[in-house]
């Protein structure tokens, strides 16, 4: 089941959060809805918790029977005992409200709503949900759901769902929980890490997200002992605040979590009006949030179980470079491809690892990374763990993966005994990763197996393999430089747009560089301020009705003398009356030319979901063509916002291309770093964009040439 209602009344964060271990660790149990009859959802819940050996109470409601299977069934909730762990409602919608009303009424600790048809299917099906929110609100009961698929606790036997939950032994290592707003995603997922052979906690579908939300289960996660990795997938934050603590908590205490988060194709919202609320969109921000935040974040349910199963099975992270051992030189020079175009690092090895792998090759095998060691293996079968080992002892490789022909059983039988009688004998704190060149190759399951007993993941490609390393190894690594500057605080007078005179006025002071200026509402003003700032200058029409001046007229250039002034000041006002006869100006700023300059975009947004972040990227009238930009986090350091910068595609640009100077990205990096002072520190700014932003080269430093503003 899908979630419809993103956008529907739900979890609000205000208050405590709600105490969810009586729904995913009941004693009690009474199913609503209850039916002797095969696929019907009552029916399947209750063969769920006699199939995984449920050893609580079980409470039956079925208003047209006194017994189901031998099971005594109560005609009402009213006839329920009072103080049910957990209420599962397998029930057609028109019936959950008053339902879950008598459920409060006898103070069950949880109730599940599988019906959907809330939120998402009207107005009154969103006032439904609204007060079924509020019933949990009053009675501090929590609710799963509406339009959810329940739950699973796969430690203590407890499925709580209608789909066929098999039971899966507990196992040694790390457990994985699952929590998903979308059902159907969270039991498909779950199907693959049961597949996989990986431990499992939970699975949770939040559904519409009446009462409780992703981020309740999430901090339940935090807490429980038997969950070690948090596997996600997440339409829409309802708490996004809440979530970033929550995640920056998980990686304190080492539970990785592992996002899937749809939305990457959804448009910026409508209502931006800057270049930096245009192209800072809503899932661009979320993905700068929570990488900032330590989450590992995916682009595909394959990806998400790949990256699970590195998690749960590779105690160290996958840091840094790889090393590859394969058999085909074909493949390496796919291999080097593909580590380009994802960004993982694949070096020579160093000296004295190529010194052991050369003593360890026949002489026909040149030394190389990816290494490619042919057929020979099949006739020297150690020649893996001889590969294997000399690749270890290389501290650059936070990895080494086999990437292998199976083709058939004979030839798994010639490689598999080989290459994991190398891994039992080395026991290797570096994680080796297997990955199958032939997708669909036959391999006897009982190498595969023994692969994973030894941590080992198994991969059907070597690319998925290769993915899953980069993005959980980048993830692990990741070791942020925040700034010690200060958040600045702005005395923002005024609500919606602010004209470039005054935010580049209020802007000023902070640190931000703007060329030599004043602001004149006639022409003599204007003489005057050009005499003192020296001339040629630019004339600007004000107004914070003129959002794009240029677009007006309302921008002249090069005003080399006071005869031109006039003539300026005159065209100007006429372009301007002729484009909006009914916009009165403010005045116009006068401002000193400056000399050329590479162009960039720095801007800022105050998101009223995920909080502050800054954009920075090439700019000027091609800033919305290309969207050459990166998110920054507003706490960043100066260090670690040139390296944001450094990662732009154009970054040559900034470096010398082509025999050009250098630019001066420090004074860059400082401005970006002053920028989110300021818009840490004042809350009452929505938008800043600073477009262009001249860049001089090296030790000139950088000024911005304009400055709008949104506050409110």
């Amino acid at each position: 089941m899908a979630t419809d209602s993103l956008s529907a009344a739900g979890a609000d964060g205000t208050a405590g959060a709600p105490d969810v271990s009586r729904l995913l660790r009941p004693r009690s149990v009474a199913i609503v809805g209850a039916s002797p009859t095969p696929g019907a959802l009552g029916n399947s819940v209750m063969r769920n918790l006699d199939r995984l050996g449920f050893a609580g109470d079980l409470h039956l409601v079925n208003p047209k029977r006194a017994e189901i299977d031998g099971r005594p069934c109560v005609a009402s909730i009213d006839d329920l005992p009072e103080g049910v762990d957990a209420a599962v409602l397998a029930i057609p919608g028109p019936a959950v409200l008053d339902s879950v009303r008598a459920l409060a009424r006898r103070k069950a600790g949880a109730v599940i709503i599988f019906a959907a048809g809330f939120a998402e299917g009207g107005d009154e099906g969103m006032a439904a949900q609204a007060e079924i929110g509020e019933i949990a609100r009053q009675s501090g009961m929590v609710i799963e759901g509406p339009n959810c698929l329940g739950m699973a606790n796969f430690i203590d036997g407890i499925p709580l769902t209608f789909v066929e939950i098999p039971p899966v032994p507990r196992r040694e290592g790390r457990n994985i929980a699952l929590v998903s707003q979308s059902g159907a995603m969270a039991i498909v997922e779950t199907t693959t890490l049961i597949a996989k052979g990986l431990g499992l906690s939970y699975f949770i579908s939040t559904g519409n997200e009446a009462a409780t939300g992703v981020e309740d289960y999430v901090e339940q996660m935090l807490d429980d002992d038997d969950t070690h990795i948090i596997g996600m997938i997440v339409e829409q934050f309802r708490d996004p605040a809440r979530f970033l603590s929550l995640a920056r908590r998980a990686t304190e205490i080492g539970k990785p979590v592992i996002l899937l988060h749809p939305g990457k194709s959804a448009a910026a919202r409508e209502s931006a009006a800057t270049h930096t609320g245009a192209m800072a969109g809503d899932y661009s921000l979320m993905r700068t949030k929570v990488r900032d935040a330590g989450v590992v974040l995916v682009d595909s349910l394959e990806e998400l179980g790949d990256v699970l199963d590195l998690a749960a099975r590779v105690p160290r992270p996958p840091v840094g470079a790889a090393a590859v051992l394969t058999e085909s030189g074909a493949f390496k020079a796919l291999t080097l491809d593909l580590g380009e175009q994802i960004g993982l690092e694949l070096p020579h090895p160093s000296d004295e690892a190529s010194a052991r792998l050369r003593e360890a090759m026949p002489d026909f095998i040149p030394v190389s990374n990816p290494m490619d060691l042919t057929a020979q293996a099949l006739v020297d079968p150690d020649l893996y763990r001889r590969a294997l080992q000399a690749l270890l002892a290389d501290p650059q490789y936070g990895s080494v993966v086999f990437a292998l022909i199976q083709t058939d059983v004979p030839t798994s039988e010639r490689k598999f005994p080989a290459v994991i009688a190398a891994i039992e004998e080395l026991r290797p704190d570096t994680p080796v990763i297997f990955a199958g060149m032939d997708d669909g190759a036959e391999v006897p399951a009982a190498y595969i197996a023994r692969l994973r007993d030894l941590g080992v993941p198994y991969f059907p490609s070597p690319d998925r393999a290769f993915r899953a390393i980069r993005r959980y190894g980048e993830a692990a690594g990741k070791s942020v430089s925040r700034s010690a500057m200060a958040p600045l605080a702005l005395d923002v007078p005024m609500a919606g747009t602010i004209a470039e005179y005054r935010a580049k006025d209020l802007l000023a002071p902070a640190g931000i560089p703007f060329p030599p200026r004043g602001f004149a509402t006639t022409a003599g003003e204007a003489k005057a301020v050009a005499a003192r700032v020296g001339y040629p200058v630019a004339l600007k029409a004000q107004s914070a009705r003129l959002s794009h001046k240029s677009d007006a007229g309302g921008v002249i250039l090069n005003i080399v003398d006071d005869a031109a002034m006039t003539e300026a000041w005159a065209k100007l006002h006429a372009d301007v009356a002729a484009y909006d006869a009914a916009l009165t100006l403010d005045g116009v700023l006068i401002e000193k030319m400056g000399r050329r300059g590479v162009e960039m975009i720095v801007g800022a947004r105050n998101d009223p979901d995920w909080g502050p972040v800054i954009l920075a990227g090439f700019g000027g009238v091609q800033a919305e063509l290309h969207q050459d930009v990166r998110l920054i986090t507003p706490d960043l350091s100066a260090e670690a916002i040139k390296a944001e910068l450094l990662a732009l595609k154009g970054a040559a640009l900034l470096t010398g291309f082509r025999g050009s100077a250098p630019l001066d990205i420090a004074a860059l990096a400082a401005l970006v770093e002053r920028l989110g002072a300021v818009v840490r520190g004042t809350p009452a700014i929505r938008e800043i964009d600073l477009n262009p932003v001249v860049v001089f080269p090296e030790g000139e430093g950088c000024v911005a040439l304009d400055a709008l503003m949104q506050a409110g």
